[in-house]
């Protein structure tokens, strides 16, 4: 069994999420590294042992699940908390995700936020990165909810938009409207199935 991988990356408020769903829709299976990182919260679960340790029970509810929201008041506000943390979280999600790619068949996309930042590139037949201009990624993240700080605050955090371009083997600039979007997503769907027809 084969599986073809795909890595979607892309800034805040990019579209990596809306264009990750059109993928989905389209048939290909799609894994949300955030949903992987949830997994890994849950109590008893590595993610959940390994953030308590480095940070304490606090952080912990309950239940034994990890509190995201006290997490993220401790580690962005902590650049080296959140890097101390990313480098124990990310090689288990990086497991997690090869073990699907292990048993799955046809496209399997990983779709994550630090995906070049962690070093996962490499790791993968083929990167997208969904990109926009950093004044629209703001706008847009604005509207979605976030205040100017914190939408600031989480583009600083994430890698800078050149590592990406460098990484990638397909870019989607998402400076138009839907249609504009999906019309790009369309192509890459396209391309996506020829490379993994040719894969081995």
């Amino acid at each position: 069994m084969s599986s073809f991988r795909v890595g979607l990356t892309g800034g805040l408020a990019a579209g990596k999420s809306t264009v990750g769903s059109w993928l989905a829709a389209a048939g290909l299976r799609v894994v949300d590294a955030d949903r992987l990182v949830a997994e890994l919260y849950e109590p008893g679960q590595p993610g959940a042992e390994i953030v308590s340790k480095m940070f304490g029970a606090g952080v912990l509810d309950t239940n034994g699940r990890v509190d995201r929201a006290q997490l993220a008041q401790k580690v962005f506000a902590d650049p080296k908390a959140r890097d101390r943390l990313e480098a124990t979280v990310h090689p288990l999600v990086r497991g997690r995700f090869q073990s699907l790619a292990e048993v799955s068949s046809g496209i399997i996309v990983l779709e994550a936020t630090l995906l070049v930042e962690a070093g996962f590139a490499p790791m993968f037949d083929f990167v997208v990165t969904i990109e926009a201009d950093p004044e629209l990624r703001l706008q847009r993240a604005v509207e979605r909810g976030l205040t100017m700080e914190a939408a600031n605050s989480r583009l600083d955090a994430q890698g800078g938009t050149n590592d990406r371009i460098a990484a990638a083997n397909a870019l989607i600039w998402n400076n138009g409207d839907l249609d504009e979007l999906r019309a790009q997503t369309e192509q890459l769907i396209d391309t996506l199935r020829c490379r993994a027809e040719g894969h081995v």
